[in-house]
């Protein structure tokens, strides 16, 4: 009989893979997001909720049904482009954007307000000592993730709570108007906004850590891990949109608080002291503290076990090095940061969306390596194209200006989808074949 976990087990699990979610960038892109779509704050909150919840949780469950992580999704590509793009992806959750941004989101919110004159020191030095801390508490983790689900998730919680309520009692203002850009595509706007959260490339990652999680629980069945990994996403996603939806109107009410924000923590940071006064600041920068570097520690330690597994690196030595590039990095300063790293995510998103699609739509477009390739492929060469355009470098717009959503960044869409339907109608072609000659 396949063991059973307890209701406060489940609760916890649900807890630990919603904490492994809330990081840096869920709580700074939905404030700005909020501030500058505030006259069209539905549309841009539905295309924020599909990539930064509904596609982590469909990745959770695809990543259930594969019984492994990115690792086993992209063994449908050759040997080397499966690798090269394990290691891409683990590089940009690593060293290069994710884990800067945990340290980077960390000092803007729980430092920086409470210094006088900060600057790049202040920073270089928050940042060592940040980094540092992770680098100890990565190689050991259960001095800081055991207390994850019990502690700082629910302290989490009640503070976000505490801002929703507050904003149906004690509104911060008027909604304010949308700028140009997110009046025009307000749903693709915020669809391509949510990438940035990252959160779909880490449910590559943390969906196979909760796998891990249950077997050191006794949980060997695979039902029965598909059936917990389910109920851990449904939690966690619930959750993250709730946030969202609070941090969406927490901006798109806060005009009044804030003049040309650089980005969410601009917003993030008057809008507290607003609701709460200089004691909601203190709360909120422990919590958002300890959040970066429960999500810090756990990407550390992702990929230090991943480049130890992959190509025998050892585990300590790869830890040491995303600590002290993410230390690097973290000073480049977080809105620098956050457009670097926008043209990569147009491009490796999709990449991994067509996996998890790959994955979730097996029964309907068959297991074809090839095919799978296909779609892969095709996503990838148009994705590359928004990644380029979004760098702001030429790409040949005479015909590429013919696809549907290539101005809003979404050119790879409508061909991935093509790609599934075609390979669907292959299936379904052999299938009726088959039974013709039997």
């Amino acid at each position: 009989m396949a063991k059973e976990l307890k209701g406060a087990d489940v609760l916890a699990l649900g807890f630990m893979t919603f904490a492994f979610f809330l990081g840096a960038g869920n709580m700074i892109f939905p404030p700005l997001a909020g501030l500058q779509s505030a006259g069209d704050l539905s549309s841009s909150i539905v295309g924020f909720l599909m990539t930064a919840v509904g596609l982590p949780l469909l990745t959770i469950i695809a990543v259930a049904l594969a019984g492994g992580g990115l690792e086993t999704l992209s063994k449908v590509l050759p040997k080397g482009l499966s690798l090269a793009l394990c290691i891409a992806i683990y590089l940009i959750l690593g060293p290069f954007f994710a884990t800067p941004r945990t340290g980077l989101v960390a000092y803007k919110l729980g430092f920086s307000p409470f210094i006088s004159n900060p600057d790049w020191l202040t920073q270089a030095l928050y940042s060592l000592g940040f980094f540092a801390l992770t680098f100890y508490l990565a190689i050991r983790p259960g001095k800081l993730l055991s207390v994850v689900g019990k502690v700082i998730t629910p302290v989490l919680l009640v503070l976000l709570a505490a801002i929703a309520v507050m904003l149906v009692f004690h509104p911060l203002g008027e909604m304010g108007s949308s700028n140009a850009a997110w009046h025009k595509a307000p749903f693709a706007k915020g669809f391509l906004e949510g990438y940035m959260t990252m959160d779909t490339l880490g449910a590559l990652l943390f969906g196979l850590v909760i796998v891990n999680a249950l077997k050191s629980r006794g949980v060997e069945d695979r039902k029965a891990q598909f059936r917990y990994l389910c109920m851990a996403g449904a939690m966690a996603a619930t959750g993250l949109a709730l946030v969202y939806i609070t941090l969406f109107f927490l901006g798109a009410t806060s005009g009044h608080l804030v003049t040309n924000p650089k980005d969410g923590a601009d917003v993030l940071v008057p809008a507290i002291e607003a609701l709460f006064g200089p004691a909601g600041l203190y709360l909120l920068a422990t919590v958002v503290t300890l959040a970066c570097l429960t999500t810090a520690v756990g990407l550390t330690s992702s990929c230090a076990e991943y480049f130890n597994a992959a190509l025998g690196l050892n585990l300590k030595l790869v830890a040491a090095v995303v600590a002290t590039g993410s230390a690097l990095v973290a000073n480049v300063g977080l809105s620098q940061l956050i457009a670097i790293s926008v043209p990569v995510l147009f491009f490796v998103y999709p990449v991994a969306i067509a996996l998890v699609a790959l994955r979730l739509l097996a029964g309907v477009v068959g297991h074809k390596r090839w095919g799978q390739q296909l779609v892969v492929g095709i996503t990838a060469f148009f994705a590359l194209f928004d990644g380029l355009k979004a760098a702001g470098l030429p790409v040949p717009e005479q015909w590429l200006s013919h696809l549907p959503f290539f101005e809003d960044g979404l050119g790879w869409l409508v061909p991935t989808a093509a790609a599934l339907v075609v390979m669907s109608m292959f299936r379904r072609a052999e299938a009726v074949r088959s039974e013709v000659l039997n």
